[in-house]
Parts: structure tokens; sequence; C-alpha cells
């Protein structure tokens, strides 16, 4: 993927860092940006900047949990940023976004598919909060050469000829929700025995795992130092093009279907420029340049016909089948109490 490694170009005027803004920006010319590390083709900011001569002030995170807290606090103010649907709906309720004017975005109405946003209502009701930005699932990424049996469910997790080949998500609740949709539940499961019985489904299966990770999970893969592990859709088509034998495979019986959308903060200081920025970045070349930066799946229904890399366009996990779509489920958000209970039974796993 054309990664490129900063944004100095773009950003000279003013990258945040956690430092705090520039102080000498025109207020009316100027849009605060909060994101994802790496998770935006810094080209296009630049694009933006010369169409608009809207300067753009950029600043990352590394997951939700970190960039909450300081958008509570209202220490600093963003305009724009890209949650995770349980984070928008978190965000939502406790009063912390503004309803964005679909009336400043015809593009992002134009070319956003329809079963984005109506997936996006599991979190966020009426679709007044959030525009899709990024889509995934959640699955299981394999070795062809080395497992012959299809790989169809989450069983397979738990095999005893994989004992130490198997990667885990390092996250309470991608790892539980693995033993919950193998017992037929809700990933969003608030029950407390049965995310028990998840949480004891995930200590007997330990002894299998090589190792709980996040980003250290493609690098295993591809080097074939593990057989087969739970991965994000994006994450496995760079796998598949760095090494031909991986295979990706969604489990019979479901499982998470992620979306980071953009919002606008309820403290927002430059409102008519959040919409300019977002609705800039749905449009398709815009959006065909994110994804080829990115490889994550994209809601905007031009990209694939406009994308030139056959290996891209071609690709069943960038754009897979419709059936993909049905029965499976976003997260939401589960409450304060009910998080902190989900990182306790994660915790015992670890540490058993």
């Amino acid at each position: 993927m054309k990664k490129i490694l900063t944004f100095a170009l773009i950003l000279a005027c003013g990258l945040l860092s956690g430092c705090g803004f520039a102080e000498n920006d025109d207020e009316d010319n100027v849009v605060y940006v909060y994101n994802w590390g790496d998770y935006v083709d810094p080209e296009t900011i630049e694009m933006f900047e010369e169409e608009t001569g809207i300067h753009v002030i950029y600043d990352t995170y590394d997951t939700n949990e970190s960039m909450y807290p300081r958008i509570a606090s209202g220490a600093v103010t963003y305009d724009v940023i890209c949650p995770s649907d349980y984070m928008i709906q978190k965000m939502i309720h406790n009063d912390l976004l503004q309803p964005i004017d679909f009336n400043k975005l015809p593009t992002a109405k134009k070319y956003i598919g329809e079963k984005f946003f109506q997936q996006s209502q599991a979190f966020d009701p009426g679709n007044k909060y959030s525009v899709p930005y990024c889509w995934g699932t959640v699955g299981i990424m394999y070795n062809s050469t080395l497992i012959e049996e299809p790989v169809d469910s989450w069983e397979i997790l738990w095999d005893e000829r994989y004992r130490n080949e198997i990667l885990m998500q390092d996250s309470a609740r991608d790892a539980l929700m693995v033993p919950l949709k193998l017992m037929g539940r809700s990933l969003n499961e608030t029950d407390r025995e049965i995310i028990g019985q998840a949480r004891d489904m995930l200590i007997a299966q330990k002894p299998l795992v090589q190792a709980y990770v996040v980003d250290e999970a493609k690098d295993k893969l591809i080097s074939g130092e593990s057989a087969l592990g739970v991965i994000f859709s994006g994450d496995a088509l760079m796998i598949s093009l760095e090494n031909e034998d991986m295979e990706y495979a969604i489990p019979k019986e479901g499982t998470n279907f992620w979306i980071d959308s953009w919002v606008i903060t309820r403290d927002a200081e430059n409102v008519d420029n959040a919409h300019k920025f977002i609705d800039f970045m749905c449009r398709p070349n815009i959006a065909v340049m994110n994804f080829d930066y990115l490889g994550f799946s994209t809601p905007n229904i031009a990209v694939q016909e406009l994308e030139e890399d056959e290996d891209y366009k071609n690709s069943p996990i960038a754009f897979p089948d419709p059936s993909v779509y049905e029965n499976q489920e976003t997260y939401v958000y589960l409450g304060e109490e009910m998080d902190r209970f989900y990182n306790r039974q994660w915790m015992r796993v670890k540490v058993e």
C-alpha cells in the first residue's frame, strides 16, 4: 500500500501531537481534525487545503479509549473526529456530538451506500450524528497450506492440532466476541453469567494460543510464524497480498461488522468547515485514494468501479459478496459498568 510516513508537507503549519493548537490560525479558515493514526492519505489533506483554502490542523490517537477522555474533558476543542461505532454511541449518550446537517453534505448523500447508514442505526438511531468512513469485519486469517479442513467456524480456534499456532486479539470485546458467537449469543451480551462462560472458554483455550496481539498479527501471519488468527478484514487484505497462501474466512456463527464514521463535536468552533471536510472525504476520487492508502473497505459505492489496481478491485475481502452483511452485528455501547465488567473478565483470562 502507498504508505506515506509523514504529514510534514501538509501539516508544517501546526501538527498538534498533543502539544496544543497553533495560536495564530484564522478561525474562519481552519478545521481541527482528530483521527486514528495513519487513517487518511496525506495527499487528500493537501488537496482539500489547496481547493478550499481551509487549513487542516491534524492530530491523531491510537484507540477510541485514548481519544474519548480528551474530548470529554473539553481541554482541547476539535471539529471533526472519526470514532468507531460503539464509541459514537457513547459520545451521543454523553452529549459530546452535534447533529450533522446533511443538506451541507450532498456528496455524502449521493455516494455513501444506504446499507451502511442502515447498519449505523444500531449506534446512531436516525443517522443524525455520523457519516460512515471505513468498515470491515473480524474473521479468521489462515494459512491454506497448513490447514486442510474448511475454516468456517470459530470452533477451529479450540482445535488441539493448532496448539501454539493461534493468534487472538488483545481486546476485551473482540476476544470475548469469539466464544459468545460460538455459543450463539450476541456480541453485545449483557448477561453476566453468559459472559462468564465465554471467559471460561477463553481460559480453556489459552494453552493453545501463541499470543494475544493487535498489530503484530500481520507480521506473524505473513511470515508463517502462526497458522491462523483472529484479524480485521482491512489487515487481512494486506496479508493476502503479501502472502498468497493466506486466506480469510468469516465464521458461520457470525461476527462483528464494524464502522468508523466522521462526526462533529458538540463544541466545534468551525462547523461549516467541518461539513466541507467530511463531504470532501466522501468524493469518489478522494475515497479511492484513501482506500488505496488504507486497505480498509469503504462505504463509498463508486470506489470499486474507479479502482485501477486489479488486486484491490477484485478482492473478495475488500468487496465481499452481499451475503457477508447478513446477520452480522455491530458493537454498541453497553454502559460504563458493563464496559468495566467486560474488561475485568478479559483481565482474568490474561492472568490465569
